[in-house]
């Protein structure tokens, strides 16, 4: 057909698109809402994880169909200093959300392999010129013009691994900074898939965006070996570069990403400063988007716009937490910011990953001797370079 008509065309079936359609499809099933993915499967190639505290409870039914692991704790690993924690903590593999995806909304609605030429507040246009005429569109690509906005780097390679012994790693490893610094501060994050497989990421906050995949690989080999975890073969791996803002310009970010269409997911500014995590945000804003009674093309626009500057305006005190972490602080000591945050209080560290802490909580993560020097901590509290 060279035309469809639909109520909501979200353009981009990874997290933040997918999990509009799964909100959508519950909340308000009488739409017609049409999904649209360059590739030929939904969610790309991730592993999302989060704690079970990123999400309200009442909310939890978007994810729980989602979640393909689960651990009843977790810990972190640093030089001086090392923790375990019973927080709750789950992942989310891309194969289950596309699998969920496509059982749950009607086949000839999802259009995968499709390559967007152009869209609208109420228009998609395809390559090949066909066209799809929405009440509104919501576009959830991916991040927009990054030059817009002040940012250092998360730099990752993580790979599957399957052993050929038993692990005995019983609890996710959120940070192990115990490795050799390279690239300013790095960490290798591990989750146990069963016995005998092992999800093992080499990650670094970097000045730069530049990413050396056959490095990381040459690392996180090493890593395995040096536990004495002899490796049978890589069952997937993934890779990625997400920005660390410091700052920027929101609105000129914003209009880099499609001009005046609804945006949702990095293309409108929605994750986590300190972390990158885009799996709490994209929750509440497909819950958001799906209790909306007006899907007017142009409506929705205002309301995200609306909702990025109110997660902008809150993400103020992590982006001054970020200008510590990467002004302040020598690349090579910088996990000593982390290894000092991983003292407090496991309701703090909560709060803090679900992009919620408290005023208290602000208060008393820049409490005491800062672990940066002072006078580059106030340059940087200030926004000086």
């Amino acid at each position: 057909m060279d035309q469809i008509k639909c109520d909501v065309a979200i353009v981009g079936g990874g997290l933040a698109g997918g999990l509009i359609a799964l909100a959508l499809a519950r909340k308000r099933p009488e739409l017609k809402v049409v999904l649209i993915e360059g590739n030929d499967h939904f969610g790309g190639n991730h592993i999302w994880s989060f704690f079970a505290t990123d999400i309200d409870p009442a909310s939890r039914w978007l994810t729980a169909p989602l979640v393909t692991y689960g651990w009843s704790g977790n810990e972190v690993r640093f030089p001086a200093y090392s923790r375990k924690l019973d927080s709750i903590y789950y992942s989310i593999e891309s194969e289950r959300l596309d699998e969920v995806i496509r059982t749950t909304l009607p086949r000839e609605n999802l259009l995968t392999g499709k390559m967007v030429k152009a869209v609208s507040p109420r228009l998609v246009v395809l390559e090949g010129g066909q066209r799809i005429n929405a009440g509104g569109v919501i576009d959830a690509r991916g991040p927009g013009d990054l030059h817009h906005l002040d940012c250092g780097w998360q730099k990752f390679t993580g790979q599957l691994m399957q052993l050929s012994h038993p692990h005995n790693v019983t609890r996710p490893i959120i940070m192990d900074a115990t490795v050799a610094q390279h690239d300013g501060y790095r960490f290798v994050y591990v989750l146990p898939f069963g016995m005998d497989k092992l999800f093992i990421e080499d990650t670094y906050y970097s000045d730069r965006p530049d990413h050396d995949s056959r490095r990381h690989r040459q690392r996180l080999a090493e890593y395995a070996d040096n536990n004495g975890w002899k490796v049978e073969r890589i069952l997937r791996e993934e890779t990625g570069v997400l920005p660390v803002v410091m700052g920027g310009d929101l609105d000129s970010y914003w209009a880099s990403g499609s001009g005046r269409v609804a945006k949702a997911g990095a293309r409108g500014g929605f994750f986590q400063p300190v972390t990158s995590y885009s799996l709490p945000d994209a929750v509440r804003g497909a819950i958001f988007i799906a209790e909306q009674g007006d899907l007017d093309g142009d409506r929705l626009h205002m309301v995200m716009k609306e909702r990025a500057d109110q997660h902008w305006d809150s993400g103020k005190y992590y982006r001054m937490l970020n200008r510590m972490l990467f002004r302040a602080s020598p690349p090579a000591q910088r996990y000593k910011i982390l290894e000092h945050f991983y003292r407090m209080d496991p309701g703090l560290i909560s709060r803090f990953y679900a992009g919620r802490s408290s005023r208290a909580d602000k208060l008393r993560i820049l409490s005491g001797k800062p672990p940066v020097p002072i006078r580059k901590a106030v340059r940087a509290i200030r926004g000086k370079k």
